[in-house]
């Protein structure tokens, strides 16, 4: 599991909380139910109007799956193509037959059990493919939900602050309870603006890399299926497909280390 989301989530909502505290106020004067009813109840419905059922229940899937999801390993799915490559160069094709079993990653035991069973390489891309670009629609859709919601939530704040403050004018004959009123009326806006920019946007991109990240896994697959299947030196496999990783970061400047 990438804890990645965890930790900035958890980080930022110390961050804001902890300035509160730092600067006198207490953390507590926030938890009010009225707003934040209005926002976490009333934004995911307003986002599910300007969406479809299966929409909201895939963005739903998709944040449970991006939260749970592994680190990103390119190399664990590099390994396995090469050695495939390295015993079908050896043996022959037919011979991964026997190794289906021991293949873990469903596409990849796919990708090969098509090309054992004969599968066109013109065809065996057109469908693998075709799943890449369904992954990455089912994503973009997730991603469209908590988008929209990180869009209507501030609005929402606003609509929960006027109508607190609608009831601030209608309490002006008991100035002692102003402050208070006007206080909370204020906090509908801060929930809106904070739920959307700490979780509903981060939580859209945090889907829009994950289903990136399995795209590309998935696309490296295709090239390695396919290199096996036209019986390339597993030397070659291992190389074309390393080259298609991307870097962990930018390359070290050869020049300035000789200098």
């Amino acid at each position: 599991m990438d804890p990645a989301a965890i930790i900035g989530l958890v980080v930022s909502l110390v961050a804001i909380f902890g300035s509160m505290v730092m600067e006198g106020g207490s953390p507590a004067s926030l938890m009010l139910p009225a707003p934040m009813f209005l926002i976490f109840v009333g934004t995911p419905a307003v986002s599910l109007a300007s969406n479809t059922m299966p929409g909201m229940i895939g963005g739903i899937k998709w944040l449970i799956y991006s939260l749970t999801a592994k680190k990103p390993d390119l190399d664990g799915v590099v390994q396995p193509l090469v050695k495939m490559a390295e015993r079908a160069r050896r043996e022959g094709l037919l011979a991964l037959e026997q190794e289906m079993e021991t293949v873990e990653d469903p596409f990849m035991r796919k990708g090969l059990q098509m090309a054992v069973d004969g599968t066109d390489p013109d065809d065996l891309f057109e469908i693998l493919s075709g799943e890449v670009k369904a992954k990455k629609q089912s994503a973009a859709s997730g991603a469209k939900f908590f988008g929209d919601a990180g869009g209507f939530a501030p609005t929402l704040g606003i609509i929960g602050t006027v109508m607190g403050l609608v009831h601030v004018l209608s309490n002006l004959a008991e100035p002692s309870k102003l402050g208070e009123l006007i206080a909370g009326a204020f906090v509908a806006t801060l929930w809106g603006v904070m739920s959307a920019n700490v979780f509903f946007l981060p939580m859209g991109k945090r889907i829009t890399t994950v289903g990136a990240n399995e795209a590309a896994r998935m696309e490296i697959i295709i090239e390695g299926v396919l290199a096996i299947q036209a019986g390339s030196n597993p030397r070659v496999v291992a190389t074309k497909l390393k080259s298609k990783m991307p870097p962990a970061g930018p390359a070290p400047d050869k020049a300035k280390d000789a200098a």
